[in-house]
């Protein structure tokens, strides 16, 4: 008897130190994402991976830049940004269809605004980690090819730009995260992909256990019910 009631003490030990780890880590694996609601990203895929379909989609992401630069990279909220989308959807299909069929290409153009999921992205000294993000995607004919992306907002895509790319993310992405958010971005950039996938492991790990030691625990408690 004395036994079993030790037993029972550690169980209940192990349970509680379990339900106030799990909590944490999720807590911290979800703030550490914060910075994706201030994100909205931009890619546009190619047909296939042919070099003239990968120049026609460099292409049409110089036109794009071009001809809706300005709207973009005065934007102050990644509300206005959204909206100015949502407006102008039309406009940047039919800018790429003008292109394409300048370049005497017949391919359909899809435009979206929605959340998708990528791998973890490398932007100058930043480090975008896989997940899902809001993201605009002008997809050409079969959406095939290699995509070429960048961050719309903050306007990464338009200020300061070099066929698409700012020489200073860390400073662009400062006016809407928080330093430490910036900070977390960049102290990643060390890192692959197996240790991203190894603190869900974590939280899965801790899922199961939790799991598997309440139900251990109920077992317990109806042997000894039943035994008195």
């Amino acid at each position: 008897m004395k036994h079993k009631r030790l037993t029972l003490c550690l169980v209940l030990l192990v349970i509680s130190a379990v339900y106030l780890i799990y909590p944490y880590a999720s807590k911290k694996d979800k703030d550490e994402e914060s910075f994706k609601d201030e994100i909205i990203r931009f890619h546009i895929k190619a047909n296939s991976n042919k070099e003239e379909d990968q120049a026609l989609k460099l292409k049409i992401r110089d036109e794009i830049l071009k001809k809706m630069g300005d709207k973009f990279a005065n934007s102050r909220s990644i509300e206005e940004t959204r909206y100015i989308i949502l407006n102008n959807i039309d406009n940047i299909k039919s800018i790429s269809e003008d292109l394409i069929a300048k370049e005497g290409k017949d391919f359909s153009v899809d435009v979206s605004l929605g959340n998708r999921k990528f791998p973890t992205r490398k932007y100058g000294n930043i480090i975008f980690p896989a997940g899902e993000y809001e993201t605009l995607m002008v997809s050409i004919g079969e959406g095939k090819g290699q995509n070429w992306w960048c961050v719309m907002f903050p306007p990464l895509c338009f200020v300061e730009i070099s066929h698409g790319n700012t020489s200073n993310p860390e400073k662009v992405l400062g006016k809407v995260l928080s330093e430490e958010e910036v900070y977390k971005l960049q102290a990643n950039k060390e890192l692959e992909e197996p240790p991203i996938i190894l603190k869900s492991k974590i939280i899965e790990v801790f899922g199961k256990t939790k799991n598997n030691i309440v139900n251990k625990f109920l077992r317990n408690i109806e042997a000894t019910t039943s035994k008195n």
